[in-house]
């Protein structure tokens, strides 16, 4: 009787270290996922920070065609879409274009884009020199807006990828910036 107690005393320890350890993997699976998608290039992250641009050899013998896609969290109130649906750029080149955004609400809304590029390997080689993406995107109720995006390929781009994506989803954070504000100003 004593040694099946100490045997199930022994399994009982073991299951919850286990259990533990899984839970605790579970938390750990996102950051670990987050810094190896930003190391590799892979999943389609972009940048959060603008890229600087250095005057560099524009190849004028290769077009990429970036194509761009752009929709808005379910719910949110907003109209949002690109200028153009799809450039021809040659690697190397700066590029301009904008997104257009329109609040059909009859209140202010803030806005944050979240970008990702497909191919996935072709993440690493959009950079974005200025982006809508890295800012909050405050608009008045009825309000329209010109989002700009200021971009280009880098001439590295492996030669088997021929069309990059840029997709954005737009994200209601009116509510999560008005308790980040709340919490700031009890914090002084």
């Amino acid at each position: 009787m004593v040694s099946q107690a100490k045997s199930h005393h022994k399994l009982i320890v073991l299951l919850v270290i286990g259990s533990v350890g899984m839970f605790g993997f579970g938390f750990a699976l996102v950051p670990l996922y987050n810094v190896l998608c930003d190391k590799l290039g892979i999943n389609g992250k972009t940048q959060n920070t603008a890229s600087s641009y250095q005057a560099m050899t524009i190849d004028t013998d290769r077009t990429v065609t970036v194509e761009f896609i752009a929709q808005v969290q379910t719910g949110m109130p907003w109209a949002f879409a690109p200028k153009l649906k799809r450039l021809k750029v040659h690697p190397g080149e700066l590029i301009r274009t904008a997104f257009l955004a329109s609040n059909h609400a009859d209140r202010r809304i803030v806005g944050q884009a979240v970008p990702s590029v497909s191919p996935g390997q072709g993440a690493a080689y959009f950079h974005k020199t200025e982006c809508f993406c890295f800012n909050q995107q405050p608009l008045a109720a009825k309000a329209d807006a010109e989002l700009p995006l200021i971009f280009y390929v880098d001439p590295d781009l492996p030669e088997s990828i021929h069309t990059l994506t840029l997709s954005y989803t737009l994200y209601d954070i009116t509510d999560k910036q008005a308790s980040d504000a709340l919490e700031q100003g009890a914090a002084k």
